[in-house]
Parts: C-alpha cells; sequence; structure tokens
C-alpha cells in the first residue's frame, strides 16, 4: 500500500512570494512534529518565540503532547526587510529557573537572518537546557541550520496570521 502524496503544501500568487494558508498550516506543523517525533528528541517544553512563532509553537505543543509552554518575545524586524543592527529580547521575560536539565523545542516561523534563532539558541545553553528547534521555513542565507525545517526557500513569505495589517483607528460608534 502506497501513501498518498501531501497535498500541495504552498500556493504562490506571485513569483515573489511563498504563500502559507490555514489550510497547510496543519499539514506542515503534522510533518515537523513527526520528524521531532521520529528524531526522538521529547520535548519538556516548547518555547514559542514571538511574535511569529506563537501560533506555531501552540500547535505544536498540541502536536506533540507537551503542556510545558513558554514564550520569548525576540524583536529583530521592524518592516519587511527591515530589522534593529541586533535581535533583542523584550520584556516579559520567560522564567529560566526551570531550565537547566529540560529538553526544550524552540519554534518560529522562519529562520532568515537565523539571528534571532542563533541568539534564543544559546540563550538556552547557558540556562542547561538540551535545546533543538523547528521552523516552518529555512531561508538559504540563514547562520544557524534549524533541526527540524518544513520548507526551504529564498522567497519572502506571507503567513496566514500576519498576511494582513494590525487593525488600528477608533472603534466603530455602530458597534
Amino acid at each position: 500500500m502506497s501513501a498518498e502524496p501531501s497535498p500541495s503544501p504552498v500556493s504562490s500568487p506571485s513569483p515573489e512570494r511563498e504563500v502559507l494558508t490555514w489550510t497547510t498550516f496543519p499539514v506542515a506543523i503534522r510533518e515537523l512534529a513527526e520528524r521531532v517525533v521520529a528524531s526522538g528528541f521529547v520535548p519538556d517544553v516548547v518555547v514559542a518565540v514571538a511574535r511569529g512563532g506563537l501560533v506555531p509553537g501552540g500547535a505544536m505543543a498540541y502536536a506533540l503532547g507537551t503542556k510545558g509552554v513558554g514564550t520569548l518575545n525576540v524583536e529583530f524586524y521592524t518592516d519587511i526587510g527591515q530589522t534593529l543592527d541586533d535581535p533583542r529580547v523584550l520584556p516579559p521575560l520567560m522564567d529560566t529557573s526551570d531550565l537547566p536539565g529540560s529538553k526544550v523545542l524552540v519554534v518560529d516561523d522562519v529562520a532568515d537572518s537565523g539571528r534571532t534563532l542563533a541568539l534564543v539558541m544559546d540563550m538556552l545553553a547557558k540556562h542547561g537546557a538540551e535545546a533543538r528547534s523547528v521552523v516552518l521555513y529555512t531561508k538559504p542565507r540563514t547562520i544557524i541550520r534549524p533541526d527540524y525545517s518544513w520548507r526551504d526557500t529564498d522567497l519572502w513569505i506571507t503567513f496566514p496570521w500576519s498576511a494582513e495589517p494590525p487593525v488600528t483607528g477608533a472603534r466603530s460608534a455602530d458597534v
């Protein structure tokens, strides 16, 4: 009995973008969770790198049945293609007192330059955690190769949770 191929994972409306949809997102998470399990790594804690890793991190924790979930808020990108000089950890800070000796799975949306992922992995290593990383997408220029990645691309990526601009302005009087 042969396995049926996965549905087409990504649709690209233009050659400049990779588009992940809400339909293919759970397929990606499930495939990544299967890779983590197949590797024998059983995380005690899933750490989602905010903001891009929040949705994938929560989904990954559910897919792996991991109850321990934390977040680490790192700012680097300020707009499309624009970054700060260096990534920086923002408050609120995650409590790292229970991390020594823990197995931690770091989840983010993309390893683009890899600088955010490198910062987080280094920070967790300094706190005595055995950490591995998982991302949906890896770019060829990343300085750190994630342990698990769903797809490689050199295109700008549109994620379903950030496809629309933020809602701003006053609330409608009709509501």
